[in-house]
């Protein structure tokens, strides 16, 4: 019996919710007194986790794992689990592990849980605590399979500091992983911008800003802060940024350390989106906007007399701090 944590990676490296997953499924493996192994994908780890105690990294490359697969990645982490005996595979909250876990629990006859925000609550039955209702709620889930996958909320453990030395250990794959019905032949990202979903902060704008012409005002905030660019759905629907920034439980989920809302009143679907954010900060002009009452911290005033002065604040204190 192990714990297999199952890492993310884009362009060699791995994602930010690296750290978290490792913490957790570490935290995992002592309370369930066992060993702790993770999984990298067309990744060298080399050094760079050590901190975070795992005894053991599988190191996976394969022409066949360069481009997310679904089929082809459930393949490789069912093939490291069962030889390692891993009866406990953590996995992030992404698009990703999602499409992946579904396909991995089939081939394991595993019980798959998501939106898990923290360690088991009993060991037998194994009864785990997740998030349901859209953040509103947490549900006791009981897992009675042999094999269990658990996907792990971002944001809701932290990172955890254990330095330990890490054994780096490279893995053939046997199994025949090329024979998927759906064959990548090529991807076009977005060149320097941060992504939403990796984002720790997430600069959003809605409606109030008024037109597309003036989103100048929302980059030049989001590069300031090192941040993401999103907007609110009916932003997106009218054509002033792309559907791919369009965040909220009908677009892309966010759980950043840091979300501001700019010009957004907050529709109930995009509160219910970005509501695992730890913190969030609104600029409205309206003190009874639903978004003003659910945020952390409320400015009320116009953005375009706000978010200007906040640039400038902002890049004095980065000058002065270095």
């Amino acid at each position: 019996m192990a714990v297999l944590i199952v890492l993310e990676s884009e362009n060699g490296e791995l994602k930010s919710s690296s750290g978290e997953l490792l913490s957790y499924g570490k935290a995992l493996a002592s309370f369930m007194e066992t060993d702790a192994f993770a999984l990298s994908m067309n990744c060298s780890v080399q050094n760079s986790i050590e901190k975070y105690g795992v005894q053991k990294v599988i190191e996976v490359h394969s022409e066949h794992l360069q481009s997310f697969n679904a089929k082809n990645y459930a393949d490789c982490v069912a093939e490291v689990s069962q030889k390692l005996n891993c009866d406990i595979i953590v996995v992030s909250s992404s698009t990703n592990s999602k499409y992946m876990s579904g396909i991995l629990a089939q081939k394991l006859e595993a019980a798959y849980t998501n939106n898990i925000v923290d360690l088991p609550l009993e060991k037998k039955p194994f009864t785990v605590k997740r998030s349901v209702y859209s953040n509103k709620a947490f549900a006791h889930t009981q897992m009675n399979a042999t094999v269990k996958i658990l996907g792990l909320t971002k944001n809701s453990f932290g990172q955890n500091v254990d330095h330990a030395a890490t054994e780096i250990e490279s893995f053939e794959l046997t199994a025949n992983i090329a024979s998927s019905a759906l064959e990548i032949k090529g991807q076009d990202t977005l060149e320097g911008q941060i992504s939403i979903a990796d984002a720790d902060v997430v600069v959003s704008g809605g409606r109030g800003l008024k037109g597309p012409d003036n989103w100048k005002m929302i980059e030049d905030l989001a590069d300031v802060l090192g941040a993401a660019m999103a907007c609110s759905k009916p932003v997106s629907d009218m054509g002033w940024r792309p559907h791919s920034e369009h965040v909220g439980q009908t677009g892309k989920p966010v759980a950043s350390n840091l979300y501001i809302a700019i010009g957004i009143s907050g529709a109930i679907q995009h509160l219910a989106g970005v509501s695992s954010s730890k913190v969030k900060v609104v600029i409205n002009t309206d003190p009874e906007a639903p978004f003003v009452k659910a945020a952390d911290y409320a400015v009320i005033g116009d953005a375009f007399e706000v978010v200007p002065q906040l640039i400038e604040k902002l890049k004095a204190f980065k000058i002065q701090n270095g």
